[in-house]
């Protein structure tokens, strides 16, 4: 059974409808740690004070604001308390709009909202109705002392609720060096956008997330492991050659992908057996590695 942030519910005019708010996140991480290499102990970080040099215990430690270089404005527990938002368990939704026009750059964290036994029968009116509609609901939400942004939507038979950034949190790409859309002396030749559209097309295939994995995560536990079975020994990795500068070649950019495309073309029947052993040598590799655990 999914563990729960908070139970709730969920406000849609003069619907309530009760809920949990449940993860839908798991980071499988590989969590590595800082140790003296002398004697292999875990690395203590202590709280100086930078003018003194002495270890500041956690009951002299304040809070506070930098508002200009070097003065501080200092604020109390008490201060923050009557600052944070009013603690709630309700998603009223306040606007409905479109999925397909909220930004993808705000999307931060997804929840699922799981209903109480009472509530199933509302929950779907609401989850068929944004389905239908093609639209998501925005509310404003408090969990754990924050309020966030958040849009609501229809996942398969769920209804989640994404934690959205606000605009102001996403940098401008005015400050960004980016070729302009109608700089001459950059404008794609005929010949070089149907090469690119026609690459585009030969490498379309349908969206199976499953297809992919933490190549780096998978790569880093089978390395860790190999090392556990040898009794810790130390593998003689070679650094590979620094690659030639290529920042005053010309690149004849039609010539590349014309290649990609004729590459492509013979590529394209053996796809679909590349995924079928990348998915079976992931499956493999799980399975392994569980026996390995358990011995």
């Amino acid at each position: 059974m999914a563990r729960s942030i908070w139970k709730g519910s969920i406000a849609f005019g003069l619907v309530n409808i009760p809920v949990s708010l449940v993860s839908a996140e798991s980071r499988p991480d590989v969590h590595l740690h800082m140790v003296d290499s002398r004697n292999h102990a875990r690395i203590r970080y202590e709280r100086v004070n930078a003018d003194t040099g002495d270890e500041v215990p956690w009951d002299r430690i304040v809070k506070a604001y930098e508002h200009q270089d070097g003065e501080f404005v200092l604020l109390s527990e008490e201060d923050l308390d009557a600052v944070q938002p009013k603690l709630t368990k309700t998603i009223e939704i306040s606007d409905f709009v479109a999925l397909d026009e909220i930004d993808p750059l705000l999307f931060d964290k997804p929840y699922y909202l799981e209903p109480e036994k009472r509530g199933k029968k509302a929950y779907a009116l609401l989850r068929e109705a944004l389905r239908k509609s093609g639209r998501a609901g925005i509310s404003r939400v408090v969990i754990r002392t924050r309020e966030y942004l958040s849009a609501m939507f229809v996942r398969d038979d769920a209804l989640v609720l994404m934690l959205l950034r606000f605009p102001q949190e996403l940098k401008a790409t005015s400050k960004l060096e980016l070729p302009e859309s109608g700089d001459k002396d950059l404008k794609p030749a005929k010949r070089e956008m149907d090469l690119a559209l026609k690459l585009i097309d030969e490498m379309t295939t349908d969206w199976k997330p499953d297809d992919y994995h933490d190549e780096y995560r998978e790569a880093l536990m089978d390395f860790i492991e190999q090392k556990v079975r040898k009794g810790d020994a130390v593998a003689d990795v070679k650094e590979g050659e620094a690659e030639a500068d290529e920042g005053t070649k010309v690149v004849d950019l039609a010539a590349y992908l014309e290649k990609s495309v004729k590459e492509r073309g013979g590529k394209t029947s053996s796809s679909k057996a590349k995924k079928s052993t990348r998915t079976k040598k992931h499956a493999a590799k799980k399975t392994a590695r569980r026996k390995s655990k358990s011995a």
